[in-house]
């Protein structure tokens, strides 16, 4: 089988444009607002508050009740710091793969999807199909809130929600939330061998990540799991660690990142107060006896709701009838689909490509994969006819 060359020039343009989520996507946004209106479909774009980035709305066919929505974001995780064998933002094929950031996760299910609007175009649908592209996902599904809002005031209700992250095509129901937080301490300089005059920052954070690695052990061995998960249970990591000025001064500021990947079944905060509550307890009456000045700021950064499953949820239903795969299936990493199924419409994962290959370094999608979605979306589109 081979595939459609529309769908990887189309692909190909996306991936040029090097959308990582520091950085605007304003550009790829106006390249898929000048593709929609050249086969005829206007376009809504939902800005952030600097007008730096914004979502893209789209809708083809009959702005009714009953359609389905499309979904998916515009920005990708940097490449920095990562050894690439080829140019990341320049599709490169390698006999069956294809390779480029943003292959995986997610722009695969964005090109297929406008490779078919002008199958869409003809079909006369009968309910609409809704294209909904967003902003900042991968630093906490920022920009999908201002979009759902816009979708509640603007459109009839879809009865449907389609989240194209990279499920190999599988239909996924649930996935874990995710709490982004940062720990910052702020301790008291002084020269490294007069440790009683100053308190370090860095040593604090020690202490922090130690009570954080045990209180993991504690989930794991004791904590509720969900056997549809992998890993089974809500897990909290430290990913970045920023502190200190140089070697022989104790360090008087160090921040920390906490990402807390929790169960559909458990809160986040719960964990979150434990934290608090050590620090508060055990680390600050400690360090203020030193100096009054010290302090742990513990801040929440980003949220994103877990999707829940739900018996005779209609889009997980749709799905399962176009794909035939009727195996139940959770997923660890969170997206979009928990904030739209919070705000009422239901919700399935069901995209191309791995996630085992998101994020990494020589990130590729499969050409199976996209042929795979490619019939999927006509599938939809026939449906909706």
């Amino acid at each position: 089988m081979t595939v459609d060359p529309f769908l990887i020039k189309t692909l190909e343009e996306l991936i040029a444009y090097p959308t990582i989520s520091e950085d605007s996507n304003l550009p790829i946004i106006n390249h898929i607002k000048n593709f929609l209106e050249s086969f005829g479909i206007n376009s809504h774009l939902i800005y952030n508050d600097e007008q730096t980035k914004a979502n893209i709305f789209a809708t083809v066919g009959p702005l009714k009740k009953g359609g389905v929505v499309l979904s998916g974001h515009t920005d990708v995780v940097p490449t920095k710091q990562q050894k690439w064998t080829t140019d990341p933002f320049t599709l490169t094929k390698k006999d069956n793969l294809y390779f480029g950031r943003g292959t995986a996760d997610m722009k695969s299910f964005l090109a297929v999807t406008l490779s078919l609007i002008p199958e869409m175009v003809s079909a006369n649908l009968k309910f609409p199909i809704h294209l909904a592209f967003s902003y900042d996902e991968e630093v906490g599904c920022i920009g999908v809130p201002s979009m759902i809002e816009f979708i509640k005031k603007e459109i009839p209700a879809p009865k449907a929600v389609i989240v194209g992250e990279p499920t190999e095509m599988k239909v996924v129901s649930a996935h874990k939330g995710v709490t982004g937080v940062t720990v910052e301490i702020i301790g008291k300089e002084a020269h490294s061998s007069q440790t009683h005059l100053g308190v370090s920052s860095t040593m604090v954070a020690g202490e922090i990540i130690n009570f954080i690695n045990n209180l993991n052990s504690e989930i794991s061995l004791s904590g509720k799991k969900n056997s549809n998960f992998q890993p089974p249970n809500t897990t909290l990591t430290v990913n970045t660690i920023q502190g200190g000025s140089a070697l022989n001064i104790l360090a008087g500021r160090c921040t920390l990142s906490l990402d807390i990947r929790s169960l559909p079944e458990e809160n986040a905060q719960v964990y979150l107060d434990k934290i608090k509550f050590f620090c508060n307890s055990n680390i600050l009456p400690r360090i203020k006896q030193i100096s009054n000045d010290c302090k742990i700021n513990i801040n929440t950064i980003a949220s994103t709701p877990s999707l829940k499953s739900y018996e005779k949820s209609e889009a997980e239903t749709l799905c399962r009838n176009i794909t035939g795969d009727n195996q139940i299936r959770c997923v660890s990493f969170a997206a979009e689909a928990g904030q739209f199924q919070k705000a009422g419409m239901e919700t399935v994962i069901c995209g191309p490509g791995s996630i085992e290959q998101a994020h990494k370094p020589d990130e590729f999608i499969q050409k199976d994969q996209l042929i795979l979605c490619n019939r999927f979306l006509l599938k939809l589109i026939s449906k909706l006819s």
